[in-house]
């Protein structure tokens, strides 16, 4: 389930950022390493989350899964949504750059952060885990 979510989250917004660069800024495409790069910073960074959020989540399911999954989410939700705010934006920075990879890879991977950390772990994962139940163990 967590593999699943972080891919999604992945491809959701590779497809975003593939409309805003043809749609928005008039790029010609993708530069090859924009996806590879964009994969490698995304799937990194929503592993060390689910990580980070499911440990606590696991320690605190002894009363129960979804008192778990409350209690799990209000310890470390503001820290990743918080540090995941800041990665967004350090790596928006790169948007400024002149070079059109960097700008693609900047926008991709501060976009899909910001997915990743708001609605993703935030919400999808905490509900997914609270309708699996005892069973995601």
């Amino acid at each position: 389930m967590l593999t699943a979510t972080v891919l999604l989250s992945y491809l959701g917004s590779l497809g975003v950022s593939s409309l805003v660069f043809r749609c928005l800024f008039s790029f010609p495409g993708f530069d090859p390493t924009v996806s590879i790069l964009g994969f490698v910073f995304l799937v990194a960074l929503g592993v060390d989350y689910n990580v980070f959020l499911m440990a606590r989540v696991n320690e605190e399911a002894e009363a129960g899964a979804t008192i778990g999954v409350v209690r799990g989410l209000g310890v470390t939700g503001g820290v990743i949504t918080s540090a995941g705010v800041v990665l967004a934006a350090t790596f928006a920075v790169l948007g400024v750059l002149p070079l059109i990879a960097l700008t693609e890879i900047g926008f991709l991977v501060a976009f899909g952060v910001l997915v990743d950390t708001v609605l993703v772990r935030s919400a999808l994962v905490p509900a997914l885990a609270v309708d699996i139940g005892p069973y995601l163990w």
